[in-house]
C-alpha cells in the first residue's frame, strides 16, 4: 500500500486565531526581534570582556601597589636591559631638548612657530614669511628713494639694503636646509620611534605585573594546599572535619595546577615581549647613528649660511669704500686743516702724484685709529690691515677723502676710512 505524503498548504497552516504561519515567520515584527536578540547577546559578550578587562587592570593595580609598598616581589629585569632603556630615556630627554631650542634658533618668534605648528597638523604649506634682514633691507631701500639717491646718506642706505636682502635669502635658505636636514629627523625619532618603544614598554611592564600576580596566586595556592594537606591531630581542642578537609585538599591542588599553567603562560609572554622591547632598545645605536650624520649636515649648513653672510659683508664694505662718505670727509677735512696750518702748505697734492715714500708725518694733525676689520693691500702704495691693531693715521693735501695715511712702525700706506675708527 502506498502512502503519500501531502504538503500542507499555506492556507492551511494557520495558527487557532486564523493567521497564516509562514506569513508570520516573515514579517519584520520578528526580524526586529531576531536582530535584538543578536543585539543582546554581542552585549552581553561585550559586558563580559569589559569585566575581564577591568579585573585585569584591578589585577595589576593590586600588584603595583604591593610592590610600592614593599608587600610583594617584583621581577627584576638585567642589568644590560635596565641599561638599554636608560640609554632610551637619556636619548628622548637630550633628543627632544635639542629639537626645541633648534626650532628657537631657527625662528625666535613663538606665534611664527605655532602658525607654522598648525598648518603642518593641518598638512597644509605654510606661507612664505619674509625674514627679518629683507625687511630692514626693504625698508632701507624705501628710506633711500625718500632721501634721494644723489646724496650720500640715499646712496648708502641702498646699497646696504640690497646686501641685508642678499643676507635674508641667504638666511632663508639656511632655514629651510636645516629644518629638512636636522628638525625633521628629530620629530621623526620623537613622534615615530620612540611612541613606538614606549608602547611596547608599557606592554611590557603590564606583562611583567601580569607575571608576578601569577607567581604571588601560586605561591599562596601551595601554602594552602600544604595546609590542606596536613596529618590530622587527634589532639586538636577543636577536631576538625577531615572528609572535608581531603575535599578542600584536592580543590587546592586543582588550584596549583591552574595557577602553574597560568604562570607558564604568563612567563611565555612576558619572555617574548621582553625580546621585541630589547631590539627595540638596541635600536637606539643606530638612531645615534643617523643624528650624528643629521648634525655634521646641521654643520656644514651652518657653516655655509656664516660663510656667505661674510663675503656679502666685505662686498658691502668695498663698495662703501668707493662711496663718498660725508662723515669720512668731515673727519678727514679737520685732518688736513690741521696739517695745512701746522706745516703752512698752500698749495694742494694731486692724488695720482702722491709718492707713499715721499710722505712725511705732520708735526701736528696725527691721531690713533683702531682696525675695524682685516684689508689686504691692493698694491704697494696701500698698507695691510689686522682686525684691532692701533696704527697712526693722517691726511695729507690733495688725497682722497675716503682714505687716510697710516703708518706702522716703519711700515706706510693708504688705508680705507671705513675700516677705522678714529681715536680722539
Amino acid at each position: 500500500m502506498l502512502i503519500r505524503r501531502i504538503r500542507p498548504s499555506p492556507r492551511k497552516s494557520r495558527d487557532p486565531c486564523g493567521h497564516n504561519i509562514y506569513q508570520l515567520m516573515s514579517s519584520p515584527l520578528l526580524r526586529v526581534e531576531h536582530h535584538h536578540q543578536t543585539d543582546t547577546h554581542n552585549m552581553d559578550f561585550n559586558v563580559k570582556k569589559l569585566a575581564s578587562g577591568a579585573g585585569l587592570f584591578f589585577t595589576r593595580a593590586v600588584q603595583y601597589t604591593e610592590e610600592k609598598l614593599g608587600q610583594a616581589e617584583k621581577t627584576e629585569l638585567d642589568a644590560h636591559f635596565e641599561n638599554l632603556m636608560s640609554r632610551a630615556d637619556c636619548t628622548k630627554t637630550w633628543t627632544e631638548k635639542i629639537y626645541r631650542q633648534t626650532e628657537v634658533l631657527l625662528q625666535p618668534n613663538p606665534s611664527a612657530r605655532i602658525e607654522e605648528f598648525l598648518y603642518e597638523k593641518l598638512d597644509r604649506k605654510a606661507p612664505s614669511r619674509i625674514t627679518n634682514a629683507e625687511l630692514l633691507g626693504q625698508y632701507m631701500q624705501d628710506a633711500a628713494k625718500e632721501f634721494g639717491l644723489g646724496s650720500p646718506y640715499g646712496n648708502t642706505l641702498m646699497k646696504v639694503g640690497e646686501s641685508e636682502k642678499r643676507l635674508g635669502a641667504v638666511e632663508k635658505e639656511f632655514l629651510q636646509t636645516s629644518a629638512i636636514s636636522f628638525l625633521t629627523p628629530l620629530r621623526n625619532f620623537l613622534e615615530g620611534d620612540w611612541r613606538t618603544i614606549s608602547k611596547e614598554r608599557r606592554l611590557l611592564e603590564n606583562l611583567r605585573l601580569d607575571l608576578d600576580a601569577c607567581k604571588a596566586r601560586l605561591k599562596k595556592a601551595k601554602v594552602a594546599e600544604a595546609k590542606a594537606a596536613m596529618a590530622p591531630d587527634f589532639q586538636e581542642t577543636r577536631p576538625r572535619n577531615y572528609v572535608l578537609s581531603a575535599s578542600a585538599s584536592a580543590l587546592w591542588s586543582e588550584e596549583v595546577e591552574k595557577a602553574e599553567h597560568e604562570l607558564r603562560v604568563a612567563q611565555t609572554e612576558f619572555d617574548r615581549q621582553a625580546e621585541v622591547t630589547r631590539l627595540l632598545l638596541e635600536g637606539i645605536s643606530s638612531t645615534h647613528v643617523n643624528h650624528l650624520r643629521c648634525l655634521h649636515e646641521f654643520v656644514e649648513a651652518q657653516a655655509a649660511y656664516y660663510k656667505q653672510c661674510h663675503l656679502h659683508m666685505q662686498e658691502l664694505q668695498k663698495e662703501l669704500a668707493r662711496l663718498p662718505n660725508a662723515f669720512a670727509l668731515n673727519s678727514t677735512h679737520s685732518l688736513a686743516t690741521d696739517g695745512n696750518e701746522a706745516e703752512g702748505i698752500s698749495s694742494p697734492v694731486e692724488t695720482d702724484a702722491l709718492k707713499i715714500e715721499e710722505v712725511q708725518a705732520p708735526a701736528t694733525g696725527s691721531r690713533k685709529a683702531k682696525v675695524l676689520y682685516d684689508y689686504d693691500a691692493a698694491d704697494s702704495s696701500e698698507l695691510s690691515l689686522l682686525a684691532d691693531e692701533l696704527i697712526t693715521v693722517y691726511t695729507v693735501p690733495g688725497m682722497d677723502s675716503d682714505w687716510l695715511i697710516g703708518e706702522r712702525g716703519n711700515q706706510k700706506g693708504k688705508v680705507p676710512v671705513t675700516y677705522l675708527e678714529l681715536l680722539s
